[in-house]
């Protein structure tokens, strides 16, 4: 029997190698934005948006690696939004991945760029996504839900919600509508396209409670980090929510109590995909984004 172990990181290699050849082929006048858009991209992480598209894919039962193209969208949009979520404007970051942050090497401008690139690159991925064995209508809904996910009502709104809210007269559900948002629509995204593409109407309704559940439980876990974890194995600075005034589950109920509405959301993912092999992955992942370290 396949471990999922050893599943995530044959795929892992994967997507890097995906990004890579990607990479390999832009070529651009001056070539300073394509540095740009590399050294973010090959910056390392978990890889966690790409593998959720090839999970999604093994359980509505289409091979890995046609998915390739929605694998690469959705984590150039994720890279996109690391970068300017990192500007001075927004969280100030120095530190992403365990190295500076895009502005700080190539500038705020450069940056900006790079991360307009990235977003406009994920679209250029599923347009020209033509070899692909599925209906036109179906990629056409990934489009669609990619772009209703990364839009001014999922992650930017989000972000918008983020940068506009105050601690005092915050609620619980205050934050989860940030988070729901500016991490939880990306994610969804990624598990709900493979469905889209399978026309599967069952595990669309199933894959986006999980996404949605998944997506919670993840940045409850990335917020208690931010105030328990070690910044080197991070990989960036720790501490920075509560020095910026963020609206975060820690801030509001604590860290234990924040560790059990993340555990809480895990277990409504997990109801949501059952206990079928298919499902595998999916609770692997799953796993893997709440019980972590970074």
């Amino acid at each position: 029997m396949e471990s999922m172990e050893g599943w995530a990181r044959t795929w892992r290699e994967a997507v890097e190698a995906w990004i890579a050849a990607d990479m390999d082929r832009e070529e651009a006048p001056g070539g300073r934005i394509h540095e740009a858009m590399r050294y973010s991209l090959t910056a390392g992480g978990k890889r966690l948006r790409p593998l959720l598209v090839l999970a999604a894919g093994r359980y509505v039962g289409i091979p890995e690696v046609v998915l390739r193209p929605w694998a690469l969208a959705v984590e150039y949009i994720h890279t996109y939004s690391l970068i300017h979520d990192d500007l001075p404007a927004m969280d100030n970051d120095d530190f992403r991945r365990g190295r500076p942050t895009s502005h700080r090497v190539f500038g705020e401008a450069m940056a900006i760029l790079a991360g307009d690139a990235l977003l406009t690159e994920a679209f250029l991925c599923l347009g020209a996504a033509t070899e692909a064995p599925f209906l036109p209508e179906r990629i056409l809904a990934t489009i669609r839900e990619l772009a209703w996910a990364a839009g001014s009502q999922g992650l930017i709104a989000g972000q918008v919600a983020d940068l506009g809210a105050q601690l005092e007269g915050a609620t619980l559900s205050t934050v989860e509508a940030i988070h729901a948002r500016k991490t939880g629509r990306l994610i969804t995204a990624a598990v709900v396209m493979p469905a889209l593409l399978a026309g599967d109407q069952e595990a669309q309704a199933r894959l986006r409670r999980y996404g949605e559940h998944f997506g919670l439980a993840f940045q409850i876990v990335d917020d208690i980090l931010n105030v328990v974890g070690d910044a080197q194995r991070l990989g960036k600075a720790t501490g920075s929510d509560a020095a910026l005034g963020k609206v975060t589950y820690p801030a509001l109920v604590g860290v234990d109590q924040s560790r059990r509405w993340a555990e809480h959301h895990r277990q409504q993912a997990l109801a949501a995909v059952g206990e079928s092999r298919e499902a595998d992955a999916l609770r692997y992942l799953l796993d893997q984004a709440v019980v972590r370290e970074r």
